[in-house]
């Protein structure tokens, strides 16, 4: 299948559906039964199968965190001949942030990395705005486009009027940085009770379409909470590409286990975008 419609990401040509990696960590953002799920379900080898079908249907880059388990299955999946491309988020529990990027920098196909978004979102609230720029340079030593992960539109306000050192964003549009919140990665508990409010959602739309910067806006069905019906996928995805810019994408992540959300997401976008 031909590959779907793509932006520009630095030098790299990516498809404006990206597979988004919480589900294949074990992170639904609904319930620790649903993380576990994820976790029995997503065994290296499935992992791997849902890489492949991402190529199948057109999808040519995964946002993926940068842990050692999923970099050691990105590895596999590339010396058995698979082509995707990786947008690599920083992986917040490991104690060095510069250890981490420089596993990151091992990778020739990380095309883009970006600063977890939890992780900014509480930086930004305590006002250590120094040290997430000194971060952005760290960043910026790996040679690939740098961006900033948020869930709250004030941050990207800040970053554009401040002029920060990014490339690209990766904005949720629910956000969920409400509440105070740490990274499950960190705390090893599920993240439950979280804020999905529905009417974050226009507030992040108008943030991203106000930069000219590349978006990338994840969280369009909730964590599955606007994804009860067909007809209620089909209007969220409608909504993301009417809203975004055309230099956008959409991140979304599938759990493959029922049915193959892999291939009924490609062709929601497809049909969002008005292309075979």
């Amino acid at each position: 299948m031909p590959t779907l419609p793509t932006i520009r990401l630095g030098q790299a040509e990516v498809s404006r559906l990206i597979i988004g990696g919480n589900p294949f960590s074990g992170n639904s953002h609904v319930s620790p039964e649903l993380d576990e799920a994820m976790r029995d379900y997503y065994t290296t080898a499935n992992i791997k199968a849902a890489l492949r079908e991402c190529e199948r249907q057109g999808v040519n880059t995964v946002q993926l965190r940068a842990d050692m388990h999923i970099m050691r299955i990105l590895r596999e999946h590339w010396n058995e001949g698979g082509t995707l491309q990786w947008l690599a988020q920083t992986g917040p529990e490991f104690v060095s942030f510069q250890g981490n990027l420089r596993q990151i920098r091992q990778f020739k196909r990380n095309i883009a990395i970006y600063h977890h978004g939890s992780v900014t979102d509480g930086l930004f609230k305590a006002g250590k705005i120094d040290e997430l720029k000194d971060r952005f340079k760290l960043m910026r030593d790996a040679g690939v486009p740098v961006g900033l992960g948020t869930h709250m539109p004030q941050v990207v306000e800040a970053c554009e009027a401040q002029g920060w050192d990014v490339d690209f964003y990766m904005l949720s549009v629910y956000n969920l940085s409400r509440a105070e919140r740490v990274s499950s990665a960190i705390t090893g508990k599920a993240n439950t009770d979280e804020p999905f409010f529905d009417e974050d959602i226009p507030l992040m739309y108008r943030a991203i379409q106000r930069t000219a910067k590349p978006c990338l806006a994840f969280k369009i069905l909730g964590a599955t909470r606007r994804a009860g019906s067909v007809s209620q996928v089909e209007a969220a995805f409608k909504e993301a590409y009417s809203q975004i810019k055309s230099t956008d994408a959409v991140v979304v992540g599938v759990f493959q286990r029922d049915r193959n959300e892999i291939a009924a997401n490609a062709g929601w976008v497809r049909k969002a975008l008005g292309v075979g």
